[in-house]
């Protein structure tokens, strides 16, 4: 009778396991790192409700571009109050930009479904961000387009019309705005412009400093082409249409007549 031959037995390695513990760090991580950014998103907006803004994002981007090219960057700014800006100013940027700025609650979701659709299309990208998007994106936010500053932008549009009152987005929409190449703020445009004070502009110059704003580099409120010319009469005609703007009286919900603007 033949001896069998037991089979060999071979042990097999183990799969590599990783520990319940790693995860338990990653998930405490990410929920640290969540509240650090809550924490410090939110003071950040309630600080800037009561303190004058300085210094911006995209301020610091239009430095370092100029450094980068060999040039002296320029950064004229200077900050007033809202009660120091002519009305003249804040009828035109309502009128120009944002003609439900006192009604919405941060967005204008018509406006932004028309843009989109007209975007659809192919042709030049317009925007649909109303004055308290852009006061987020300028005084928060770097310009650069992308879903995340999307997503944030929108996240410290809803934390200011939380935290601030109209007026005060106004005041610092106001003061941060680009309105030129290194010209920063709507005293300094006035100055630059038209050698007055932010207190002193006509509703002429008010309406020529707003139809630059879709794209401040390129033109020159102090040296008006055709076309901005051709704005600053469209705006003007919106602003005896609309009215002044005024905080303190409880406004009234119309129809907007905002035309959407091609965004750098």
């Amino acid at each position: 009778m033949s001896e069998e031959t037991a089979p060999e037995i071979t042990p097999e390695t183990p799969a590599p396991k990783i520990r319940k513990g790693f995860w338990s760090r990653l998930g405490k991580f990410i929920r640290n790192l969540f509240l650090l950014f809550l924490v410090v998103s939110v003071s950040w907006v309630v600080i800037d409700r009561f303190v004058p803004v300085y210094l911006t994002p995209l301020m610091i981007m239009r430095t370092v571009e100029s450094i980068a090219q060999g040039e002296s960057p320029k950064n004229s700014k200077k900050w007033v109050s809202i009660d120091e800006i002519s009305p003249n100013m804040v009828d035109a940027v309502v009128s120009s930009e944002d003609n439900l700025f006192l009604t919405h609650y941060g967005f204008s979701f018509g406006d932004i479904t028309k843009a989109f659709e007209h975007n659809l299309k192919g042709k030049k990208i317009r925007g649909g961000s109303t004055i308290s998007q852009q006061t987020a994106k300028n005084v928060f936010l770097f310009p650069q387009r992308s879903y995340i500053r999307k997503g944030l932008e929108a996240y410290f549009t809803v934390l200011i019309e939380l935290v601030w009152s109209k007026k005060r987005i106004m005041e610092v929409y106001l003061n941060v705005i680009e309105m030129g190449d290194g010209i920063y703020g709507v005293e300094a445009a006035a100055q630059e412009h038209f050698g007055v004070s932010a207190s002193q502009l006509s509703k002429n110059q008010a309406a020529l400093i707003a139809a630059c704003l879709p794209n401040p580099r390129k033109y020159d409120a102090g040296n008006p082409s055709t076309y901005i010319q051709w704005r600053k009469t469209k705006i003007m005609m919106l602003m005896s249409k609309l009215g002044p703007v005024d905080f303190d009286k409880k406004p009234v919900a119309h129809k907007s007549t905002h035309r959407h603007k091609k965004r750098r």
